[in-house]
């Protein structure tokens, strides 16, 4: 019964290696591209960083999700989390619009602005996982 259970756990491996991977690559860009340093910041205990930081590694992992759970083969959920990458650097040039001095605030340590960014991420998250159901 047990060993039944196990005859997935080559795959699982694979999938759950991918998509710890693609996280990586995602929070090794994504603190590239913002204009404050996410990771300095919470060293210095500052919560906004973390809020933002946290719920926009969230809204990556969603379509990660989707696209393990969807996809045909390896090669496609690699796209697929490249797309979700993609995705989330948009979005984070979509919440500076009504905010323009966003990552400087964020640096500041106001969670006002940091929590608009981790739900526009969470947002694009939810949109890009359902996109990826078709």
């Amino acid at each position: 019964m047990v060993l039944q259970s196990l005859i997935g756990l080559p795959a699982f491996l694979l999938y759950f290696c991918i998509s710890a991977v693609a996280v990586i690559c995602f929070l090794f860009t994504y603190t590239r591209i913002t204009a404050h340093d996410e990771f300095d910041l919470l060293t210095k205990n500052n919560p906004g960083a973390a809020v933002a930081l946290g719920l926009s590694m969230l809204g990556f992992a969603l379509p990660i999700a989707s696209a393990v759970a969807h996809a045909s083969n390896v090669v496609d959920c690699i796209v697929w989390s490249i797309i979700a990458l993609i995705v989330q650097v948009i979005a984070y040039y979509v919440a500076r619009i009504p905010v323009p001095n966003l990552s400087q605030r964020i640096a500041d340590g106001e969670l006002g602005p940091a929590i608009w960014l981790g739900l526009a991420s969470v947002t694009a998250g939810v949109l890009s996982a359902a996109s990826m159901t078709w």
